[in-house]
């Protein structure tokens, strides 16, 4: 990640002329700069506990690809910058660093990307000669292995080799560039890979001299007078973010490739900086990483490209207080070296998605403006099937007020949700349900806490959520056969997972 970048800048998406061939996913860097690096086992149990799906390494540390193998979870190692002369001058040290870095580890370890060195051609030009060479090697070496089409070759890129970017139609590329960026992107056109970005709204609001808005660098909602119009395209943007997708497309059509779908390798915001950098709070970095999953994972798209989501990785998983530089630097991580969340993601219109979350509250509530239909179903199957003990919904109980049906819905989804354990699928309820940190115990009606003493199977065998076994309780929350088809076929859908 460059410090000095000019001005710029848990789903299921469809696939399309300008998007690889997997769907839409949010996934985390994992950077090292750690005084006190956790364990690699530490790493991937925090993975695994936050339910992601996807990581990056900056490297390709044995350590790690061990401890991630049958987790799973899609990899992304990387050819280090120190290494990539080395690689891009010798076919034989590609083939070398591919068979004991991916070959030795797939397919237990599930490595689905490789990125040859980071930001080379602005962070080390002397290796930008190389650079297409040293992708062609290393795809090579996938190729002599038949991985190919398993395996994705690409190199992460700054957004300061994109110039003019807005309005983002006349963005075009640096041209002392474009000698080493026009075979690139041939090279990934021609393997079907993704034209890789690191994109950082926050270093285009610092260095736009209060140009940039803050709330349009962290997604915030605009005014439509407010928005940031191109004026010969006439499109609207509403943030940062996607008007530096939007320029590195017209970028690349401008030196006439149309079809390479981009894929941000970086994207974030510190949660703490030196007294010049007042933006750098906890607030901004929870507001940034958690509007910047919600559009991703909504299948927003950008204006040029609307329901072409881009696939992102936040920067990054731990904050990394050994890493130069100034204070900001140190603090773009969601959690601390100790696994303790800097803070917790606001993602309550995301569905079950990592959460970042250690202490492992969470609740599963009826979804804002849900069809009420669908919510009566889903609490009576709750209440019926699904064994919940919903005897505090009754009148004259705990949570009887408010007495409608999405508070009483969002009681019975919480109990099934941790009578469950809170595994992935079991706070869905056909797409009315979703995850959320936000306790939403009232008065004397106790969630969570609560469920110990009101749920039924906590030592004992939850029904799988496509039973239609009879059920005792009232009829108002157990009403037909047709409820528990519904809720069988609602089991079939996906849940708002990282995959």
């Amino acid at each position: 990640m460059e410090t000095n970048k000019p001005l710029l800048f848990l789903l299921f998406l469809a696939v399309s002329a300008v998007l690889a061939d997997e769907d839409v996913f949010i996934g985390v860097n994992i950077g090292t700069e750690l005084s006190d690096m956790p364990h690699p086992t530490q790493v991937v149990a925090l993975l695994k506990a936050q339910q992601i799906r996807h990581v990056r390494l900056f490297n390709a540390d044995r350590g790690m690809l061990l401890a991630l193998a049958n987790t799973g979870i899609k990899v992304t190692v990387s050819v280090p910058n120190e290494q990539i002369l080395g690689v891009g001058q010798s076919n034989t040290t590609a083939a070398n660093w591919v068979t004991q870095n991916v070959i030795s580890h797939y397919p237990a370890t599930n490595i689905t990307t490789i990125c040859v060195g980071s930001e080379v051609l602005s962070a080390l030009p002397n290796a930008a000669p190389i650079l297409v060479n040293a992708l062609k090697f290393v795809h090579s070496a996938l190729l002599a292995s038949n991985l190919d089409r398993q395996i994705k070759v690409s190199t992460p890129l700054a957004s300061t080799i994109i110039l003019d970017s807005f309005p983002p139609s006349q963005a075009f590329f640096n041209h002392t560039v474009k000698p080493v960026l026009i075979p690139l992107l041939k090279f990934l056109q021609s393997t079907n890979s993704y034209f890789m970005l690191n994109v950082y709204p926050y270093y285009d609001y610092m260095q736009s001299n209060g140009v940039i808005p803050l709330d349009y660098a962290l997604f915030k909602p605009l005014a439509a007078n407010k928005e940031a119009v191109d004026s010969n395209t006439l499109l609207h943007y509403t943030n940062v973010f996607d008007a530096m997708i939007d320029a590195a497309y017209f970028a690349m059509a401008d030196v006439n490739f149309t079809n390479i779908p981009v894929m941000v390798t970086e994207s974030g915001w510190p949660s703490m900086g030196e007294s010049n950098e007042p933006d750098a709070t906890v607030d901004n970095a929870n507001t940034y990483n958690s509007n910047l999953i919600k559009h991703v994972l909504n299948k927003t798209g950008t204006p040029k490209h609307p329901g072409i989501a881009v696939s992102t990785y936040i920067y990054e998983l731990y904050n990394e207080d050994a890493k130069a530089g100034p204070l900001s630097e140190k603090n773009w991580g969601l959690f601390s070296n100790n696994g303790t969340p800097v803070y917790i993601l606001r993602l309550t219109e995301s569905g079950s998605l990592f959460a970042n979350n250690t202490s492992n509250q969470t609740y599963c509530v009826a979804k804002e403006g849900a069809d009420t239909k669908m919510l009566q179903a889903g609490l009576d199957w709750a209440c019926g099937t699904g064994k919940v003990n919903c005897a505090p919904l009754m009148q004259g109980g705990p949570c009887y007020d408010p007495d409608n049906v999405a508070a009483h819905a969002t009681y019975a989804f919480d109990a099934y949700y941790h009578m469950m354990g809170k595994a992935p699928g079991t706070c869905d309820f056909t797409g009315v349900a979703t995850i959320t940190t936000t306790n939403p115990s009232h008065g004397t009606c106790l969630f969570s806490s609560s469920i110990g003493k009101n749920g039924t199977f906590l030592n004992g065998t939850a029904p799988a959520m496509d039973s239609t076994s009879s059920s005792a309780y009232p009829v108002r929350y157990y009403n037909t056969f047709s409820t528990t088809l519904m809720m069988i076929l609602g089991t079939l859908g996906l849940s708002l997972v990282l995959l």
